[in-house]
């Protein structure tokens, strides 16, 4: 259960900054510990060292932020939301060139050409974007690309455990998002999507991942059997059809589309660190160099069918091809790795 909010601002947000002045002034000491520790292992899995210095700069970040939301309640700046997504925008830009420099992380998103007229409306209408769930860090990537390069104010419907981490705790709240209990149910997912999508301006960019959480073979095969369960034998044949992704809940998707009209969808693909969803995963697997690919869909509100089952389809339509272009993705990278 999630403890009071006046309690994880007096325990956890404090410990935070505890943890991360105790992590810089023993640096020299773990990084001498994990070194030492990896010099039995081959140079690919010597991860240690880099874990450490990414830990510690993340803390420091977030005893930043932490500080500075402080700085804002003080000064009677805490409803200004321009000044918390100007902090969201420089903790994930620190963090994302953080991971260029550490994990030597590249980033490519293909994205479609866009027509004058296009171009001139890209920021002057509310989106809806629909990306894949999977692999590590995906929502940040994504929440900085959209504050970052593309001028976007996001909008996210989070699990409530996320409050744990104080900075994310802080800021989010004091942002139109929703934190959600993991036992609300659907209902309550709904009514949030749809709260947030009616009430957004021309910056605003709703973010939904349909799957509901990160791929994995069992979760495709209930998510498969409980669309049989239910009668919807077409949808679960595409499903079955689907090899990287989970089948996707259309119920976010259409209520945001239906609370905002005027809004444009985008779809979101990604794939290169797919199998890392632990943290051992991470420990175990991540590659010398971490690479990522993403491909961008926009489609005009005009474009979007009007009638619920098509809008379904159209749905399951983007998700077929998000999964072909994920096992192309995959192909491709297989036939390069003998060269490399």
């Amino acid at each position: 259960m999630l403890p009071p909010r006046i309690l994880r601002r007096l325990v956890l947000a404090p410990l935070v900054i505890v943890v991360t002045v105790f992590m810089v002034v023993t640096l020299p000491f773990w990084l001498l510990v994990t070194a030492a520790a990896s010099l039995r292992l081959p140079p690919p899995r010597r991860r240690g060292a880099r874990f450490v210095w990414f830990a510690t700069v993340w803390l420091t970040l977030e005893s930043g932020v932490l500080i500075t939301c402080l700085w804002l309640w003080v000064a009677g700046g805490a409803r200004r939301q321009e000044r918390h997504y100007a902090l969201i925008t420089w903790f994930l830009s620190k963090v994302h060139a953080a991971a260029v420099r550490i994990f030597r992380l590249t980033l490519e998103i293909q994205e479609p050409d866009l027509t004058a007229e296009e171009q001139s409306a890209r920021l002057t209408r509310p989106v809806i974007v629909l990306s894949r769930h999977a692999g590590p860090g995906n929502s940040f990537l994504l929440i900085y690309y959209l504050l970052a390069i593309y001028r976007r104010q996001p909008r996210i419907v989070m699990k409530a455990a996320l409050q744990y981490d104080p900075s994310v705790d802080v800021v989010i709240n004091r942002l139109p998002n929703a934190f959600v209990p993991r036992k609300s149910g659907q209902k309550r997912i709904i009514e949030e999507i749809h709260r947030l999508a009616a009430t957004m301006g021309d910056q605003d960019a709703l973010v939904i991942f349909p799957e509901g959480g990160n791929f994995t073979p069992r979760r495709r095969r209930l998510a498969i059997r409980r669309l049989e369960e239910k009668g919807l034998a077409e949808e679960a044949e595409r499903a079955r059809g689907m090899d990287h992704l989970l089948p996707p809940r259309p119920n976010g998707a259409i209520t945001a589309i239906e609370a905002c009209p005027s809004a444009d969808v985008i779809f979101v693909a990604h794939t290169g660190l797919d199998d890392l969803i632990t943290l051992g995963d991470v420990w175990r697997k991540l590659p010398f160099n971490a690479q990522i690919t993403a491909k961008w869909w926009r489609v005009p509100a005009a474009e979007i069918p009007a009638e619920r089952e098509d809008r379904i389809r159209w749905l399951y339509d983007h998700w077929e091809q998000i999964d072909a272009w994920i096992d192309a993705q995959r192909m491709a990278r297989t036939r390069e790795a003998p060269a490399s």
